[in-house]
Parts: C-alpha cells; sequence; structure tokens
C-alpha cells in the first residue's frame, strides 16, 4: 500500500526570495534565544528511545517458553514434597515414564498421527471455505447481503452444539468430525477476513481510484496487504479452533487419535496417560500457533508496529 501513496517533497523556496543566512536569523531572535537553542534529535534515535520504552525491546529467543516451564517447575516440586495425591495427578517423573512406554509401543505415534490428520483437513477445509466467503461478501455488495447474515447467526451457534445435527446427516465417522473442526475454523476465518476487507481505509480506495488502477492491480496492491492482518488474526484463532472441535470429536464414539486415547485411560483412572494426551494437545497447538506467527511476522514485514 505504500506504493501507492505520494512522496512528500521538501518545502523549496519561491523564485527571487533568497534564504536567510545565520546572521539574519540571529539578529530576529537574538543572541539570548540562539545560545538556548538545544539541536533537536535525530528522528530515528527519538523512535528507538520510544520503542525502548513502550515496546517489548529486544526479545529473548525462547522467552515464551518462560511460562510453561514455570508451571512444570511448580507441578513438580508439588509432587515432590507430597502435597499432590498421585491418585488425582500423577507426577511429571510418571507422566514421563508413561510417555516413553507409549512411544515404545507405538501406541502414542498412532494416535498422534490420526489426530494431526484430522485437525490438518479440518483446518485446511475451514480457511478455505472461510476465505472464499469473506472474499464474496466483502467485494461484492450482493455477496454481503447473502452471506453475511446467515454467518453472523452461525456465529453465534457453537460449532459443538451442531454434533446431534451433524450425526444425523453425517453419521459417526471421520467425515462427522471433520466437518465439525472445519465448521470452527471457518467461523473465525471469515470474520476476521471479512472485517479485515471492510475496514480497509477509505483514501486508498479513493488514491487507488485517482491512479486508474485497473481491479486486479486494485486487488493486488489495496485490498489483498488491507486484508492480510485480519487473515493472520483468523488464521491463529482457527488454529485454535481444530485443536478444541478435535479434543471433542475423538471422544465421540471414536476408536482412534489422543482423545480416544484420553478418554480410554479415563475408564481406568489412569491420571498419567490423561496428562501425556493433553500435554500432546498444548505442545502441537502451541507450535502450529507458533509457526503461524513466524509467517505472519515475514508476510507483514512492511508494517511499523511495537511487535514487528
Amino acid at each position: 500500500m505504500t506504493e501507492l501513496l505520494p512522496k512528500a517533497h521538501p518545502a523549496r523556496p519561491e523564485a527571487g526570495t533568497a534564504a536567510p543566512d545565520a546572521h539574519q536569523a540571529q539578529g530576529a531572535q537574538g543572541p539570548a534565544a540562539v545560545s538556548h537553542t538545544v539541536p533537536a534529535a535525530p528522528a530515528a534515535s527519538v523512535a528507538r528511545s520510544h520503542r525502548r520504552r513502550l515496546g517489548p525491546g529486544r526479545s529473548l529467543p525462547f522467552g515464551r517458553l518462560i511460562g510453561p516451564v514455570l508451571v512444570v517447575a511448580v507441578w513438580w516440586g508439588a509432587s515432590a514434597v507430597g502435597y499432590l495425591d498421585p491418585r488425582i495427578l500423577s507426577g511429571p517423573g510418571t507422566v514421563v515414564s508413561t510417555a516413553t512406554d507409549l512411544i515404545q509401543s507405538g501406541r502414542l505415534q498412532d494416535n498422534v498421527l490420526i489426530s494431526l490428520q484430522r485437525a490438518g483437513l479440518g483446518l485446511f477445509f475451514g480457511v478455505a471455505a472461510g476465505v472464499i466467503l469473506a472474499v464474496a461478501a466483502g467485494l461484492s455488495r450482493t455477496g454481503e447481503y447473502l452471506l453475511d447474515g446467515p454467518l453472523q447467526i452461525k456465529r453465534a451457534i457453537p460449532s459443538l452444539a451442531m454434533l446431534p445435527l451433524l450425526i444425523l446427516w453425517l453419521g459417526i465417522g471421520e467425515q462427522m468430525k471433520v466437518t465439525v473442526i472445519a465448521l470452527g475454523v471457518a467461523v473465525n476465518m471469515y470474520i476476521n477476513t471479512y472485517s479485515s476487507l471492510t475496514g480497509i481505509d477509505s483514501r486508498y480506495v479513493e488514491l487507488a481510484e485517482g491512479l486508474d488502477l485497473s481491479r486486479r492491480q486494485f486487488i493486488r496492491k489495496v485490498v489483498v496487504p488491507g486484508s492480510l492482518p485480519g487473515f493472520f488474526v483468523g488464521l491463529r484463532l482457527g488454529v485454535t479452533a481444530s485443536w478444541l472441535g478435535l479434543i471433542v470429536v475423538e471422544q465421540i464414539n471414536a476408536t482412534s487419535g489422543i482423545g480416544y486415547m484420553m478418554f480410554q485411560a479415563q475408564q481406568y483412572a489412569q491420571s498419567d496417560v490423561i496428562i501425556v494426551g493433553l500435554v500432546a494437545y498444548g505442545i502441537f497447538g502451541f507450535a502450529s500457533d507458533a509457526a503461524v506467527r513466524v509467517i505472519e511476522r515475514r508476510a507483514l514485514s512492511w508494517r511499523r508496529t511495537l511487535a514487528g
């Protein structure tokens, strides 16, 4: 979008007018004013000083892991002093031992692969549907009239509340599970992308009209850069929604997956297996969100923000 903005030119003296010299300036302001004049700081140094005061500053390479590490440390300490009942919540050592056994038997890998496949398919179809609907409603008045109302109503209805109807329509197989995940992702993608599309500054639109840009150039230079921030917000929420939906659908008449493994452990009061499943969900959710953040930072490197 910055390519569309006209460049500012420095002010020039009018023809026939000479610029005042230093002696004239001193005579106009007086010697007292000159003696107390302080040279202005460069704009770059001022911006850096504001960033040091307001921004996050220099970040640690793995700074976001500090919180989870502290939680594990408190959990480990409480278990070591006997504050936690192992029948209710197993200690970290027991969980690590159980995870090792599950990996050696291949049970954990098999369930993880199935869960990743379900979450990946739901995320893919949800993102595609949400973006297509947002573009149709955001760039066309007819599309807005036809699509925005029903999708706003769907936004108020949780995807999990539609489980009975989806089971009735699609059964209890993989199609139903992927559909539930995709619905949760699609709503997040639509709401944020549509809001970003319709929130593009009208001055850029007027500037594009003044430059006589074609529709393709307008979409490439104005619409796409203007909608990317909302798209990535929706993508991050969609990734989280895919894992939330996966947790639920894998505990409903499932025969495989991390959720199924946790449900089976619940029947035998195996809290260590349940925690292994929760840790697996947390790791994949954290890693996927971090991957989206990296892509977002690279794609939106042209923005000057405190987090950029």
